[in-house]
């Protein structure tokens, strides 16, 4: 008689590989293992993902630039480098470049209040936040991680392309909110569903190619920006959101489902198909595999909200979230106010920000290399510490040099902490709860990105202490909310919020012994 498990070993029953899993986490452990390449390219193609929320997360540092000019005529009483412009008459000046350059020229905001100059910026990452909220249960629940990632994606780069066709700064600043409000789940989305469908073994490797993936589309700005110059604002919005509607596509076409939430969903026959395409396993293999797994009662309720009820009505849920979320408040301001305040220091705009994104590839580098091997509450306080030390000293030296040193230190160590933050949220949460979870922790990081451009512009009209100078005493004092987060380092995931609560009784049992 034919074996009707083909693909099981066989050994003795004392083997303990021919053991039934326990979770489904040990299932994908097992499929996965010599099945690495399927995984992997689907993870790095959902990673990509990243490449365009990079683009436009920093897009505005360019296309709302405060544009230069000059005296139209011999600088004289009534016109200097020095003038204020909006004191002189239109026939005294003239802008450097073509006016359509930036937003400020184009939509002749550089006599307009800085609340509707920088409504465009404000209105981005409002609508990170109000995403945020909206979107974030609908991966848990609904739509699952694929189905959200596609929407999320789509809508950010669809409004993008409709951005280069605004008439005013108000149909501006209105499509940059719904561009925000669908970008505020891909990190999440991206995060989740890549380190999902890959073996414990590569999990914090694949979450830091997503890190890499977004520093490459920060990277790309600079370029695109300077090749572009003399071009119309416009034209960036083309560059960036083409390319950006085909890869959608390509996630549509191409991408599967998290096997981990179709089973915590109850779609048992959905999860084994796409296992077999992950690691070319027999189906009827793993559906021995997973029948010796329950799916509990509690998994195949959940809606619309109970994964955000989940996250406040459980004690230590509750805790960890808001810890976490203190810590990205300050990692946040940090990590979007260095790239937007770099100019404060009489740098470049575009040699300067270039340097900030390249101080990224080294920093996933060295976390790509050492997660494994890191703690991490002992490296994510150690990395918030250093940033928030290097901050304050810009503060405190007068050398251009040493200060522009000391703020790509402070952005390095704040991008490693971030790294390491989102891995770091991803072990600390079931699978029902863990996209609502990194969302909530990115709208720390969001909320703190709000704060930064209200300090830079302190820092910039009365003292420099109120840009610099208080990112690092926040980031320090945030730093503090780790200790209370328990270690995760090489933890196997759980599925659902009663299996989490089951396993921190057991490890607690077993530390008190």
């Amino acid at each position: 008689m034919a074996d009707p498990t083909p693909l099981l070993p066989h050994s003795t029953s004392s083997d303990p590989i021919s053991t039934p899993p326990i979770s489904l986490d040990s299932v994908i452990e097992r499929v996965t293992t010599n099945s690495a390449w399927p995984q992997l390219l689907q993870a790095i193609l959902v990673s990509l993902s990243w490449f365009f929320d990079g683009q436009q997360t920093f897009i505005t540092v360019y296309t709302d630039a405060e544009p230069t000019w000059h005296c139209t005529e011999h600088p004289n009483t009534t016109c200097r480098s020095t003038s204020n412009i909006c004191d002189l008459s239109t026939s005294a000046w003239a802008w450097d470049r073509p006016s359509s350059t930036t937003i400020i020229s184009d939509f002749n905001l550089q006599c307009a209040s800085s609340l509707i100059s920088g409504l465009p910026a404000s209105a981005f990452f409002f609508g990170c936040l109000l995403g945020g909220f909206i979107l974030a249960t609908l991966a848990d629940s609904s739509l699952g991680r694929r189905n959200l990632l596609f929407l999320s994606c789509f809508t950010m780069c669809v409004a993008s392309l409709i951005t280069a066709f605004s008439t005013n700064v108000f149909v501006y600043a209105t499509l940059r909110f719904i561009s925000g409000f669908g970008r505020a789940s891909i990190g999440a989305c991206a995060l989740v569903l890549s380190t999902e469908i890959v073996s414990r073994k590569w999990r914090g490797r694949i979450g830091i190619a997503g890190f890499f993936c977004f520093t490459f589309g920060f990277l790309s700005l600079p370029g695109i920006a300077y090749v572009n110059r003399y071009s119309s604002w416009r034209t960036l919005y083309m560059w960036t959101s083409v390319p950006g509607i085909l890869y959608c596509v390509l996630v549509f076409l191409f991408v599967s489902e998290s096997p981990k939430w179709l089973f915590t969903r109850g779609r048992k026959d959905e999860a084994v198909a796409t296992l077999g395409r992950l690691g070319h396993w027999n189906h009827s293999s793993l559906n021995l595999y997973l029948s010796s797994i329950p799916l509990l009662e509690e998994s195949a309720e959940v809606d619309l909200f109970s994964s955000l009820k989940n996250l406040f009505e459980k004690k230590w849920a509750f805790r960890r979230t808001l810890a976490l979320m203190s810590v990205g408040f300050g990692v946040g301001m940090v990590y979007y106010g260095m790239p937007l305040g770099v100019g404060n220091l009489g740098f470049n705009i575009y040699l300067s920000l270039t340097l900030n994104a390249m101080s990224e590839i080294p920093s996933f580098a060295l976390t790509l290399f050492f997660i494994g091997k890191w703690y991490r509450k002992s490296s994510l306080l150690t990395f918030m510490m250093i940033s928030g030390v290097c901050s304050i000293m810009c503060v405190v030296v007068s050398s251009k040099w040493l200060q522009i040193g000391l703020e790509i230190v402070s952005f390095f160590s704040a991008n490693t902490a971030f790294s390491i933050l989102m891995i770091y949220t991803l072990e600390l949460f079931p699978t029902c709860v863990r996209n609502s979870a990194t969302s909530m922790v990115r709208q720390g990081l969001v909320i703190g990105a709000i704060f930064s451009p209200v300090l830079i512009s302190a820092g910039r009209n009365y003292n420099e202490f109120f840009s610099y100078g208080v990112f690092g005493v926040v980031i320090i004092c945030c730093g503090v909310f780790v200790f209370s987060l328990p270690e995760t380092k090489g933890v196997a995931l759980c599925d659902t919020m009663d299996e989490q609560e089951r396993k921190e009784v057991a490890d607690q049992i077993n530390t008190s012994v």
